[in-house]
């Protein structure tokens, strides 16, 4: 019997053949820390006795959920990973001075690769998977025991297809291909699975729209997602390359095998796709942009940015449609590059002008807003469309308001028109 890509890594890993249900105990290629989850993982490698890291240069710290913080808890809580970071001399250590939200940040320094076994306190710590790598967000204790051992136990998962058919249409993006499949399949419908990718659609995906969809497929419950390698991938990480001197490691390149055995089969043809827009208060609750157009929604902010849609490919779609217009009165745009080297390059290109002069805030990179830390806190009743991934309730601020996930051209149109529009009518 054949295997699935994430088989293949695990097997690599563990040095003999393994398939799905299987226990293993297997190194990790990358350890993933912020600034929110890492003290506790901190604090249990500190109470086990443990003096150093098992893989210190697999090992990387991120700053970016409040930073720069945002009151004298946060600070507190900030200066627990920083003063063990220079305890340990990390190499890997991004704080404000060489900031980004972590799931961006990473693949961007080349330091998450195809093949490797990446985990994270963090949910979305799955978006790696874009890369051809296994990633999955793991509790606090769990990076404790990576930090201290250097590897972690797993179950690994049976796989879902997912076939991408057809083209995408205008302003169809990654973003309204993960929505359509959690609508489909529902916040539970992949649990603790991995979803495979495949299909002609994806050569039609660029690197943003693929680290969209990975970022997202926990809120179906996944344990990772997963597309092989092809020829975007490599010329992304030829680009990481030369940006950097050099990847961490020579990736390791698996494809799932033609019998590979996979527990189910979605077909998804995104040439038939509008853009999906999930209502209130879940993932799953997605709608064609028709229906919210019909539903005729007064926006009181739109939020473009975070680990799933802060890419330079996004602010180049809000920019593309923000361009010599104005936000509407009673409508807020917040705009969040995923990392500094992102912002830079709006600012190169002219979008961060555009962005501005059309009546939007550019702040600095952080997940602030997405998780109702700040930079973008709602108000009671207030309704907001984001290109972030959870509208849980209060997600981003009081119980009472409303979150839309959407594309960034949604997001982006939405704003000018003060209520949730099509693009593809502007």
């Amino acid at each position: 019997m054949g295997q699935t890509i994430t088989e293949k890594i695990f097997s690599e890993h563990a040095g003999k053949t393994v398939s799905a249900g299987e226990i293993v105990r297997v190194d990790i290629d990358m350890i993933i820390g912020n600034d929110i989850t890492t003290p506790i993982s901190i604090r249990a490698f500190e109470e086990s006795g443990a003096e150093k890291l098992a893989r210190p240069d697999s090992f990387a710290l991120v700053m970016d959920h409040y930073i720069p913080a945002k009151d004298i808890a946060s600070a507190n809580q900030a200066k627990i990973s920083r003063e063990f970071a220079y305890k340990h001399d990390l190499k890997y250590f991004f704080d404000e001075k060489d900031m980004g939200i972590e799931h961006a940040l990473l693949p961007e320094k080349g330091l998450v690769l195809p093949g490797d076994v990446i985990i994270g306190a963090d949910s979305h710590t799955c978006t790696h998977g874009a890369l051809g790598a296994f990633s999955t967000g793991m509790g606090s204790t769990d990076l404790a025991f990576g930090m201290i051992t250097g590897g972690n136990w797993f179950k690994v998962p049976e796989t879902i297809k997912v076939e991408l058919t057809g083209k995408p249409g205008q302003h169809i993006y990654g973003k309204d291909i993960i929505l359509e499949l959690i609508r489909q399949i529902g916040v539970d419908g992949a649990l603790y699975k991995a979803i495979e990718f495949t299909g002609d659609a994806i050569q039609h995906l660029g690197m943003a729209d693929r680290f969209s969809i990975a970022n997202m497929v926990i809120e179906a419950g996944a344990k990772n997602g997963i597309f092989a390698v092809d020829a975007v991938t490599q010329t992304y990480l030829d680009e990481r390359a030369e940006a950097n001197g050099g990847l961490r490691a020579e990736p390791k390149i698996h494809y799932s095998d033609d019998d590979a055995e996979y527990c189910q089969v979605i077909s998804i043809d995104t040439a038939a796709l509008s853009p999906v827009i999930a209502y209130p208060f879940l993932p799953s609750n997605g709608k064609p942009v028709e229906q919210a157009v019909k539903d005729d929604l007064k926006i009181d902010q739109v939020m473009i940015g975070s680990c799933t849609n802060g890419r330079i490919e996004d602010l180049r779609i809000a920019a593309k449609i923000l361009k010599g217009k104005r936000v509407a009165r009673h409508t807020r745009l917040i705009i969040t590059p995923a990392t500094q080297k992102i912002l830079l390059q709006a600012q190169e290109e002219g979008l961060t002008k555009i962005l501005i002069e059309a009546g939007g805030v550019v702040s600095n990179p952080t997940c602030g807003a997405c998780l109702g830390g700040y930079m973008g806190i709602l108000g009671d009743g207030e309704r907001c469309v984001a290109t972030t991934n959870r509208n849980f309730v209060g997600r981003m601020g009081a119980r009472t308001s409303e979150i839309y996930l959407a594309n960034s051209a949604v997001a982006a149109a939405s704003a000018i028109a003060g209520k949730i529009v099509d693009p593809r009518d502007i």
